[in-house]
């Protein structure tokens, strides 16, 4: 992908193979999600890296997602580039470790860098190193290099790890915890607890005055001396109880306007329509459809 600037209008431009993104057979709803906003160029890297290296000369910003080494054989490495464009490079295990040509995905990266110790076997709900190692790494790297290149003209080249940012989500708690698995099981006041009618229901009462108050709602205020007591099953088994008496409704209601840290798990749909009206989506743009348009504005004919 590649951020130019061209007609005063910042455009993301996603280049890809003659047959496309595989997400877009295989995750059709998502890869329209992730192309939003963006324009389709097709280019076969094997046989018309030229093309490639033009639209990356127009770029500010070039992101790439290969294994170490593939990008710069194809002819679109960071050396390939103006030395004024910021380069990005999002890899599993960044260049130098002893993983750097692994494959891998989400999951493999998150069990590399520690994150899963708590909750395995469960998976994660959401592509936590794609998305928040990967994915805003990148961002937030990417526009600090274009602040830097406001000041200095210079571009340069960006490694983001997957596994290493994930990592570093986790590693303050290398120091140890103050209650072992503090926000990941180990606090009857920080758990998920199921209602009456199966829906669940999540309790993030950190702090005793959260606590306190939400005892006193469920009716059981002598459990707020024991917020950080040792025997935290005890406790939670307690509030389990009480909250299976209940149907989700009524425990929201019951909590609305009051500072307890206490919620739903709502579905997607319900969460959807919450939130109010979101942007709506523009059509769906076809593979390719900008490729003649940048050929043209590049010098390169269409083949």
């Amino acid at each position: 992908q590649a951020v130019a600037d061209a007609a005063s209008e910042t455009l993301v431009v996603r280049v890809e193979a003659p047959g496309g993104d595989p997400m877009r057979r295989g995750a059709p709803a998502w890869d329209r999600a992730l192309r939003l906003g963006k324009e389709s160029v097709v280019c076969d890297l094997h046989a018309d890296a030229a093309f490639a290296r033009a639209l990356c000369a127009r770029a500010d910003v070039v992101l790439e997602g290969f294994r170490p080494g593939v990008a710069a054989a194809l002819g679109v490495g960071p050396e390939d580039v103006p030395p004024t464009t910021v380069y990005c490079s999002i890899t599993g295990f960044g260049l130098s470790s002893r993983h750097a040509q692994r494959a891998g995905h989400d999951l493999n990266y998150l069990g590399w860098a520690g994150v899963l110790e708590d909750t395995a076997p469960g998976l994660p709900p959401l592509q936590i190193a794609d998305l928040a190692a990967g994915s805003l790494g990148a961002v937030t790297t990417v526009l600090a290099a274009l602040v830097r290149r406001a000041r200095t003209g210079d571009g340069g080249h960006l490694v983001v790890s997957m596994t290493h940012r994930s990592h570093d989500l986790v590693a303050h708690r290398l120091g140890g915890d103050p209650v072992p698995r503090l926000l990941t099981g180990g606090l009857a006041c920080y758990r998920v607890y199921r209602a009456a009618d199966g829906r669940f229901l999540t309790v993030a009462a950190l702090e005793p005055k959260f606590f306190a108050r939400l005892c006193e709602l469920v009716g059981l205020p002598d459990l707020a001396a024991r917020h950080y007591d040792a025997d935290q099953e005890a406790l939670a088994a307690e509030l389990a109880a009480v909250f299976a008496s209940r149907p989700l409704e009524e425990w929201l209601a019951l909590c609305d306007g009051e500072d307890v840290c206490v919620g739903p798990v709502a579905t997607r749909a319900e969460t959807h329509a919450d939130l109010g009206p979101w942007p709506q989506e523009p059509d769906d743009v076809p593979l390719g459809a900008h490729t003649a348009a940048w050929r043209a504005a590049l010098g390169y004919p269409t083949p």
